[in-house]
């Protein structure tokens, strides 16, 4: 069969960031050859490079697959034609052939002019609005009628890119490890989380039920009290036990000051979890002095949104729980915009599906004292994710003793 080829086009801060090295990696692997054809390298910090790159597949279709791939990594077709469009013709059922976006900055050219989609995510489709604004919608929000790109012709996307020149998380760029200076690492984060805040960004975190199990809560606690949590997620686990930790000084039974099992603790989070439901939410419990501390307590005193999003294995749940997860994670996206900086901690599921709904350009850092974790946002396409491996309790001392003081 006839061998297939094209040319495509790469560019940013493609160098020091690895894209172009990584790209020529994800053609060979495929078995498809290549040819720069043209490579030029900014000479500052703040120029972009280019690169122009001839991609030969076997056949067709071997080369389509290859294209759709490579543009994940920034390298775009050259060809300039306006991006097709097809309607819906069911709710929540997208057309054939639909364009599945990443969580990288995206245009697509319509009618012989480029359109900036306004928030990326992954996994969805790209839906022109009739006031000529492109947006990323997940199938189950699409209508009868809704514009949506189809192919890959007429779309251009951004190479990721991190940080240039000489900063703390130069050594975070290599593969994850325990072996990093714990302390440097907290500072950078402090301080990224100052410089968010001060651009009039918001702070997200993302926790985990071992965030309250490591005693940490009190940290975290700290933090939205001083205002530096804007926004948080979790999952019935972690408010049911932060709940606990407050009210009956357990979490999952075990004592937070003396670390041992109290006697008939197994049932603590499920009395007040019931309490809870009694009252009919955390903000109920708050006012009516029944929770008068913790994470939950401060976010409801402060006003900080919150959302906590339910799965099979909930005990009760809290009634504040989203139990179907769809809607739950649509509450997530209505809250997301204006993040700049995002904190994982000791989450993987959470941090995982939060991962998937936050454009390239939000700072995400994932924290965790197993490797494997931190290792997953980035494996399944949150290129942005930077890992810290270590116990998420010392994290959080670190983060407070930097930003609270």
């Amino acid at each position: 069969m006839p061998e297939a080829s094209e040319i495509v086009e790469v560019e940013g801060h493609i160098i020091d960031s690895l894209i172009l090295p990584k790209v020529l990696d994800v053609i060979l692997s495929s078995g498809a050859d290549y040819r720069l054809l043209d490579v030029e390298i900014g000479k500052t910090n703040v120029d972009a490079s280019r690169a122009r790159i001839e991609v030969t597949a076997a056949d067709a279709d071997a080369l389509a697959s290859l294209l759709d791939e490579l543009q994940i990594h920034g390298a775009n077709r050259m060809v300039r034609s306006d991006a097709e469009l097809a309607a819906c013709d069911r709710d929540g059922v997208l057309p054939a052939g639909f364009y599945s976006s990443t969580n990288l900055p995206t245009s697509v050219r319509i009618g012989g002019r480029w359109v900036e989609v306004e928030f990326p995510e992954m996994d969805c489709a790209l839906v022109l609005r009739e006031d000529g604004r492109l947006r990323a919608l997940p199938m189950h929000r699409v209508r009868i009628g809704d514009r949506v790109v189809v192919g890959t012709e007429g779309i251009r996307v951004a190479a990721p890119s991190r940080p240039r020149g000489h900063n703390p998380f130069e050594f975070m760029a290599s593969e994850v490890s325990s072996e990093k200076p714990k302390g440097l690492l907290v500072a950078a984060v402090a301080d990224r989380i100052r410089t968010a805040k001060a651009s009039g960004h918001k702070i997200l975190a993302v926790c985990g039920p071992a965030v309250i199990h490591t005693g940490a809560g009190p940290h975290l606690a700290d933090l939205v009290r001083n205002g530096w949590i804007d926004l948080l997620f979790a999952g019935n686990g972690f408010a049911a036990h932060d709940l606990e930790s407050n009210v009956m000084g357990t979490s999952l039974g075990v004592s937070i000051t003396e670390g041992s099992p109290a006697e008939g603790g197994h049932a603590n989070h499920l009395r007040v979890i019931n309490e809870i439901r009694r009252y009919g939410s955390i903000a109920a419990a708050v006012d009516a002095g029944y929770i008068d501390g913790g994470v939950m307590f401060e976010c409801v005193k402060r006003g900080v949104s919150f959302v906590l999003g339910g799965s099979v294995r909930d005990d009760g749940p809290l009634p504040d729980v989203y139990r179907d997860v769809v809607e739950a994670a649509d509450a997530m996206r209505y809250l997301l915009p204006g993040v700049g900086v995002a904190l994982m901690l000791a989450s993987t599921l959470h941090a995982i599906a939060t991962g998937n709904l936050l454009p390239a350009w939000v700072e995400t850092f994932c924290v965790d004292i197993n490797q494997a974790v931190v290792t997953k946002l980035a494996d399944r396409g949150s290129h942005q994710a930077l890992g810290v491996v270590t116990d998420v309790g010392l994290f959080l001392s670190g983060l407070v003793d930097h930003l609270v003081g």
